[in-house]
Formats: C-alpha cells, structure tokens, sequence
C-alpha cells in the first residue's frame, strides 16, 4: 500500500489511540511488523502545544518512516495550523481524527461529531491538504448514528478534497466500542471511491484480517485495541496472509524479553514517576491469559517505582519460564474467529 511517495511494507497499520500509541509503542509495534502506526491525537489548540502531554506526542525521534500524526479539532483554520506545526516537527503524514466517539472530543463537536456537518468536513479537508506539502489521510466512522450511515457522501468529500487515504472504522459515533463493527459500509464506500481504503473496527485475529480485506476490498486493515499487549500479532498476521498458517503463540522468554524493553522505553521516554504509571496498563495487557496474573496485575497498581515494577515483573516471569507456557488465549481467539466466520 501507498500513500504519497511512502510505501508501506505491508498494508496493516497501528490505528491511533490516545495513551496508547505513543512513540515506543509506535515504534515497537513496526519492529514487530506493522507497515505503519499512526500517533495519539494531537489537539489543533496551540494554547496546548506548549504543555508537557503535547511535546511528547510530537516526539518523533529516532522513528521509523512514515511518521504518521492524528490532528483533531472542528476549526479549519487551526486545523490547517495544526497540520504546518506537526509536518515542522517532523509529521510525513498527517491524519485527521473525524472518528473518535470520546465524549469530551465530540462536544467540542471534533472527531466523528463533524461527520453531522458535511460542509464543514469540506472546509477542514481542503483547508489541511492546503496547508501542508506531505500526504493528508482521513479517519472516520460509518456515520453518526445507525439511522445516518453518510460515510459514502464524506468519502466522496474527502476524495475531492485531495485526501490520499481514508480509515473507515465499522460502527458509528453512536455505536461507541459496542456491539460488532460491520463492513457493509467500509464495501460500499471501497466500491465509490479510488484512493486507499483502510478498514478499522474488530480486527483481532490473522483469521479477520483476511476475512475483512476480502469482503470489503479494503487495501489494509487498521489494528487498535487488539494489539494492547500483543504487538507481535502484526508478524502473525503477515505470516498467515502470505503462508495460510499460524506461527506459534509467543513463549513466555520472549513475551518477558519484550515487556522489559517496552517498559525500559516508557521510562526514558516519560520519566520514572509518568512512566511507571503508564507502564502499569501495558504490563497488565502483555499479562493477560498466563497463569496466576491476575493476582499480579492487582499488586502490580501499588508499586511506585521503575525498580520495583521491574523487580515483580522478573518474578512472575521467573516463575513461569520454568514451565514454557504460551499465550493460551491467542489459541483461544483464534478458534472462535474460525466458528463465528464459519457461521
């Protein structure tokens, strides 16, 4: 997959999510073979840029290209802004955020409230892709609510406005995270429209992946939530659609020897105090399914320092490398995908 002059290596990308992707997350899932990984949102308010939060989200250092950035807000003007402040810190691409549901985003009437005012879509796009010399993507979801699926209508909007890829997340703004994402829509709109087409929303397994691009047409996937904990489900994924097998789930050497570097990364990158607080969710996630974590994951929220978290981390996994287990819900999900896709 394409977009302006990068290709990608693959065509399955890290979507944005705030808290979540930022730059060792980002870079730890390409290391581990995502073709792209798009950052947190960065807010168009440049009364905010200043602030700690903000420079750490336009902290590229040592990336590796494209370096996609999220810009969301509702005025054109600060938008275009926002775009020229990011591409000057080192944005190869900028991604407009018309698809988060978070309440607080959509009553500033930003993210996918803007999918309720067409025209305004319109000013935004045209006033972004004016604004900046790199490749302009688009975020959004199938509409506002179930009654109001326009995503065709903005698609064509973005198009016209010279947007070089659209991200489609299969629910509405309504919809939330709940329920089951559809592609109907994300078909509809691949059918309409020539620019690339990235499908999003309930993409957990290689089995999915493969099932979405073939009934949408999609040109890639966009992976969120799914990859929390998981970051080599991308090399899995790439190895079932070129082999039709499964690699093996990680052993628990390997699931150790890369939470200890993702959360030496977090340290450097945040500072011990925001570090260890925010290296307490992913150690939760990377934990998930191996035997007596739960119990862990709850000690886990009291400790207070890099060495401490790093210590009880050695421990559990101490305990378990002994007995070679895997991720036994990986196992897990990948049956269900097989019978719900069967069904």
């Amino acid at each position: 997959m394409r977009i302006g002059p990068y290709q990608l290596k693959n065509n399955l990308i890290v979507a944005p999510m705030a808290g979540v992707t930022d730059r060792p997350f980002r870079q730890l899932c390409k290391l581990m073979g995502a073709g792209m990984a798009v950052s947190e949102m960065v807010s168009s308010n440049s009364l905010l840029w200043g602030s700690e939060k903000t420079k750490r989200r336009a902290n590229h250092d040592g990336e590796v290209d494209p370096i996609s950035v999220q810009i969301a807000g509702a005025d054109p003007q600060m938008m275009a802004e926002a775009a020229r402040y990011n591409v000057d810190q080192g944005a190869q691409i900028i991604d407009i955020n018309m698809g988060c549901p978070a309440k607080k985003v959509c009553n500033v009437m930003a993210g996918s409230a803007l999918l309720k005012d067409e025209p305004l879509v319109g000013r935004i796009l045209d006033a972004v892709v004016g604004a900046v010399d790199v490749p302009v993507t688009l975020k959004i979801r199938t509409g506002w609510d179930r009654e109001h699926r326009n995503a065709r209508m903005v698609a064509r909007i973005a198009e016209n406005a010279g947007i070089q890829a659209l991200a489609i997340h299969g629910r509405t703004r309504a919809c939330g995270y709940t329920g089951h994402a559809e592609y109907d829509t994300i078909a509809a709109v691949k059918a309409e429209i020539r620019i690339p087409l990235i499908a999003n929303g309930d993409i957990t397994t290689p089995e999915r992946v493969k099932h979405v691009l073939e009934y949408t047409g999609a040109d890639a996937v966009m992976i969120g939530r799914a990859a929390q904990g998981r970051p080599w489900m991308f090399r899995e994924i790439s190895h079932f659609l070129e082999h039709g097998s499964h690699l093996p789930p990680p052993e628990v050497a390997e699931i150790h020897r890369v939470l200890l570097g993702h959360l030496h990364d977090l340290y450097d990158f945040y500072g011990e105090h925001t570090g260890v607080r925010v290296a307490r969710k992913h150690i939760s996630w990377y934990t998930k399914g191996l035997a007596g974590s739960a119990s862990f994951r709850h000690g886990m929220n009291q400790l207070q320092s890099c060495g401490e978290q790093l210590e009880a981390v050695n421990l559990f996994f101490g305990e378990l490398s002994g007995r070679g287990d895997r991720l036994s819900y990986v196992v897990e999900d990948q049956n269900q995908e097989q019978e719900e896709l069967a069904a």
